[in-house]
Formats: structure tokens, C-alpha cells, sequence
């Protein structure tokens, strides 16, 4: 540390770092275009940025080239800098791919919210676990894959087909997840679109937005299987029996 903080207390060896982060690999000639200074006194600043470790070089034939090395740098940033960065740069860090990802959805075509007197643990479980997505699913008995980010979960019917198929985008544990929404039964060709669950604790209770985007024209009708699976997971979640059965028949 003492030689690192040594080598970047003159002007001249950081403009020689500087000189190197544009271009690296330079030769001694190089670098002197750098400095106003003589040849000796160049030499002399670049062995003390080599003495640090700031710089590695590199002999091909008769000349030496001069290359940045970042991880000394790295190591001063991870012992005095990062312990107070991280967690600003962590909520940075969130906000961006807040304002992304909400700039990237645009706006809902459908949106609904309920209340569901329930733990935020129970309704994210609810929300993530294929066996107990298919205890509460108004048309399906199974429910083949977790959701986990870039992969699949599918809806399975009684008879054996693929009801629905989904791809998770995004995951933000116990209070966000956003997945595409492929309608198979609605045709090998229908379109997909995309939807967001919404997990925001309230009390005793919590509140579970369901936004959909992208809808297209015909797909109107998505808003009553919503419907459909708000109120059966909320008897799921606050009974433990979900409407499915009654939901089956009634269909």
C-alpha cells in the first residue's frame, strides 16, 4: 500500500498512468511524449510505477513495453473505498434497473389488485412453488418447473396439455416477479405477451398487483382468468382450499 500511494503522489507518474489507460502497451519513446522531462527522468518514474506494481513490462526485441496493471488499484478499492460504496452503490444500482425495467414495459394493458390476509413468505411461496400453483390453478392440476429467472414453467390441464407456458425475465425475491405469457391454448401462433406480479406487505395483509402488457387485439378476455386465479389463491392462502373445483365445474 505505501508504494502504491508513493507512486500515485507525483502528477507525472498519474499522467503516465493516464497516458497508458488511453493506449496501452507504449514503449519508453512513447512515453516520453507524455512528460517534459528528460529520458533518464521518465525511466526514473516509470520503475517507481513498476516497483508498485502499477505497471507490468514486456521485452520484445529491442524495446520495452509498458502495460496498466488495475488489480493493485483494485486491491486499495476494495479495502478503503468499497465498505462505504456498497450499499450506495447497490441502491443505485437497483434504481437503474427499476427505471429500465419500467421504462422497458411501458404501459399495463390490464391491471388488477387484491388483498390477501396472508405473510409476504406465504403468498411468495405461493407464487414460486410449482406444486402449490397447481393446488390453487382454476384450470390446471399441474405445474411443471419453478419460476426462476430465464427459465420455463408450464401449465399442465387435466387432459395432458400445455395450458400455458411462462419464462421468467426477472425475479426480485418476496416482492417482484415478471414473466412472459404464452397462451397455448390459444394456438401454436398466439402471440406472446408479458406480465408482472406485485408483492407489497400491509399489515397483516398484502397486496398483489397483476399487471399484463402487451395484450393483443382478442386477448381481452385474459382480465377473467385473472380473475379467476386472484380469488382462487386468495381462498388458497386465507383457507387453505382453493376455488378451483367449483371454478372447473362451472367453466
Amino acid at each position: 500500500m505505501d508504494a502504491i500511494f508513493k507512486a500515485l503522489n507525483d502528477p507525472a507518474r498519474r499522467d503516465l498512468l493516464d497516458s497508458l489507460r488511453r493506449k496501452d502497451g507504449q514503449s519508453l519513446s512513447d512515453l516520453e511524449q507524455v512528460l517534459d522531462m528528460s529520458r533518464f527522468g521518465v525511466m526514473k518514474h516509470l520503475k517507481v510505477l513498476e516497483d508498485a506494481k502499477l505497471i507490468v513490462t514486456r521485452k520484445m526485441g529491442r524495446f520495452k513495453y509498458h502495460y496498466l496493471n488495475v488489480l493493485p488499484l483494485q486491491e486499495v478499492m476494495d479495502r478503503w473505498a468499497a465498505p462505504f460504496l456498497q450499499r450506495q452503490a447497490r441502491a443505485l444500482t437497483e434504481l437503474k434497473l427499476k427505471l429500465e425495467r419500467d421504462t422497458k414495459m411501458g404501459k399495463p394493458d390490464f391491471v388488477m389488485q387484491t388483498f390477501i390476509r396472508c405473510t409476504q413468505d406465504a403468498l411468495w411461496s405461493a407464487l414460486t412453488e410449482a406444486d402449490q400453483m397447481a393446488a390453487y390453478h382454476f384450470a390446471c392440476n399441474s405445474v411443471q418447473g419453478n419460476p426462476a429467472v430465464d427459465q420455463a414453467t408450464t401449465f399442465i390441464l387435466p387432459n395432458g396439455d400445455a395450458m400455458l407456458r411462462q419464462v421468467t425475465t426477472a425475479l426480485d425475491p418476496k416482492s417482484r416477479i415478471a414473466m412472459t405469457f404464452e397462451p397455448l391454448f390459444m394456438g401454436p401462433d398466439a402471440p406472446t405477451s408479458h406480465m408482472v406480479y406485485q408483492i407489497e406487505p400491509q399489515g397483516d395483509q398484502c397486496k398483489l398487483t397483476i399487471e399484463h402488457y402487451d395484450m393483443a387485439p382478442g386477448q381481452e378476455g385474459f382480465g377473467e382468468g385473472w380473475a379467476r386465479l386472484a380469488a382462487s389463491l386468495k381462498s388458497y392462502l386465507e383457507t387453505g382450499t382453493g376455488l378451483k373445483a367449483a371454478m372447473q365445474q362451472g367453466a
